[in-house]
């Protein structure tokens, strides 16, 4: 797949858009979102080729694919910003790598914006939007001369970005109405003023340079977020911008300065991290309820396991305190006895420290697991239902089973409710089959979990309705089981679901990322 084209070469009046990435999926994904919205779409699945194509059709707006083979998006972002032909576009870096060194590391390039993977249609549009329409002005301001000065300016005073022309001195030359709304003051105010004195402090000495003042003496595009300006009145307001050089003469050059308030953007989008926040502490709360209710039907289960090794470490104290009491002391008998004593001791011990850890609310978040260890504790911590079910619990992991990066507590909580689970419909099955759990590496870099039961099967609607919030089976469940399931493999990085076998009952599986990162 090299190329897609909407229309006809001829027609050059719409934005192009080249989709950059390996996955055929993703393409497909961004080919559909953007395929209606009157756009000019190239194709490539490699950074060569995405270099060619770019040299070729020099589009406006570029979606790079950062974790590509052979060369990478940081890469071929190199080689657009070194080519004068592609220095101008507007690179938007597509990544399920969703940290700040990423992202810096991809501005420094000349990135002009972010997506996460997986892709939110009305993020995308509205971004390729945004981009296309200021790349689409910039290119036009450069090719028009003096003589178009006027068609030009009643272009960028129609557009919402506020505009600045600048002279290599960094002298306003050029105002649009949108910038003087920005700047609290009027057009005429601003034209003859200088850009760096204006908007920004004076710079101490070993500072870099201002804002737009590389482009201005150098030739050298700039693009930045979150810069604070400030107006003639003293009063500050955040802003993205973004500089184009203008050529004035040889080895002289001017800017063009596009420039938006992100004020309110960057409110909403604080009001969301603190949103996202409080989701994320709600849902470890809700977790911790969960298994502190899951404790509370388990605790005639638990009494009986912490009480059956006490029971013989009372009788074993009275067989100690006879031989005591004997003239004769038997000491290898004594022995014996006290080594009993210390192995129910032990295993009461442990009975209650998995109790504890699994009750607890996990502080440590994420961590590597040896899954294998982890699962083999979840099988014996639901022995007290599997004698109460009257059903065994059987596990199985592959031997070439990686160790994986999840919290574990959640894992455990998770594995333990689809294990219960599978108990519950196995019995009221009249089944006497056990439950299984296995565990497997999948192709597409995962841990897979599964659990089977010998139940009566799933509801035909299940598709629909098994992971809501508050849908039960159970003639006394709540219905937040498997939701919170869901949530906690999701935040685990990882996806939950369930199948049908042909031989009946019903299977649940889930799956967590590698520790290594493949």
């Amino acid at each position: 797949m090299t190329e897609s084209i909407t229309d006809s070469d001829q027609d050059r009046d719409e934005a192009t858009i080249l989709l950059v990435d390996d996955n055929p999926q993703n393409l497909k994904v961004l080919y559909e979102t953007l395929k209606d919205r009157g756009y000019r779409l190239l194709i490539a699945n490699e950074g060569e080729k995405a270099l060619n194509l770019a040299e070729r059709h020099q589009p406006e707006v570029i979606l790079l694919d950062i974790m590509m083979p052979g060369m990478d998006g940081y890469e071929v972002c190199r080689h657009l910003k070194a080519s004068s032909a592609t220095a101008d576009s507007a690179v938007v870096f597509l990544s399920a790598l969703d940290d700040v060194d990423a992202k810096v590391k991809g501005f420094g390039l000349g990135g002009a914006d972010y997506i996460a993977k997986p892709f939110q249609a009305q993020e995308v549009i509205a971004r390729v939007t945004t981009h296309a329409r200021v790349i689409q002005l910039e290119r036009q301001l450069q090719a028009r001369n003096r003589q178009l000065e006027g068609d030009q300016t009643r272009i960028l005073n129609a557009i919402n970005e506020g505009i600045y022309g600048l002279d290599p001195d960094g002298n306003i030359v050029f105002a649009n109405p949108a910038a003087a709304t920005m700047a609290a003051t009027t057009a005429d105010d601003l034209v003859g003023r200088n850009f760096f004195r204006l908007h920004f402090p004076e710079p101490a000495p070993g500072d870099p340079p201002l804002p737009a003042q590389s482009t201005c003496r150098q030739g050298v595009a700039e693009h930045q977020r979150n810069l604070k300006m400030r107006r003639p009145n003293g009063e500050t307001f955040a802003v993205e911008y973004r500089a184009t050089p203008k050529p004035e003469g040889t080895d002289r050059f001017g800017a063009v300065v596009v420039f938006r308030d992100i004020s309110v953007e960057l409110e909403n989008e604080q009001a969301l991290e603190e949103a996202r926040a409080l989701v994320e502490e709600q849902r470890d709360q809700l977790a911790h309820a969960s298994r502190l209710s899951t404790m509370g039907e388990m605790a005639a289960g638990f009494a009986h396991e912490v009480n059956q090794p006490l029971t013989a470490i009372s009788n074993y104290v009275r067989v100690a305190l006879r031989l005591m009491a004997s003239e004769d002391i038997d000491r290898a008998l004594a022995e014996q006895t006290l080594q009993k004593i210390e192995a129910q001791s032990h295993r009461a011990s442990e009975v209650i420290r998995r109790l504890r850890r699994f009750v607890k609310k996990p502080a440590s978040g994420k961590e590597i697991i040896q899954l294998s260890g982890l699962l083999e504790e979840t099988r014996r911590f639901a022995e007290v239902d599997s004698r109460v079910n009257q059903v065994e619990v059987l596990l199985a992991v592959d031997d070439d089973v990686p160790d994986v990066l999840a919290d574990p507590i959640q894992v455990q909580q998770v594995a333990l409710n689809l294990i219960r689970n599978a108990m519950e419909s196995t019995r009221s099955a009249a089944s006497s089959e056990p439950v299984r759990v296995l565990a497997n590496r999948t192709e597409s870099g995962f841990v897979r979990v599964e659990v089977k039961d010998h139940g009566l099967g799933l509801p035909d609607d299940a598709e629909e309705r098994l992971f809501l919030p508050f849908f039960t089976t159970k003639e006394e469940g709540m219905g937040i089981g498997l939701a919170l399931c869901r949530t906690l493999m999701q935040a685990q990085g990882g996806e939950i679901g369930f199948e049908r076998p042909d031989d009946g009952g019903a299977l649940f599986w889930f799956s967590l990322p590698l520790a290594d990162g493949e």
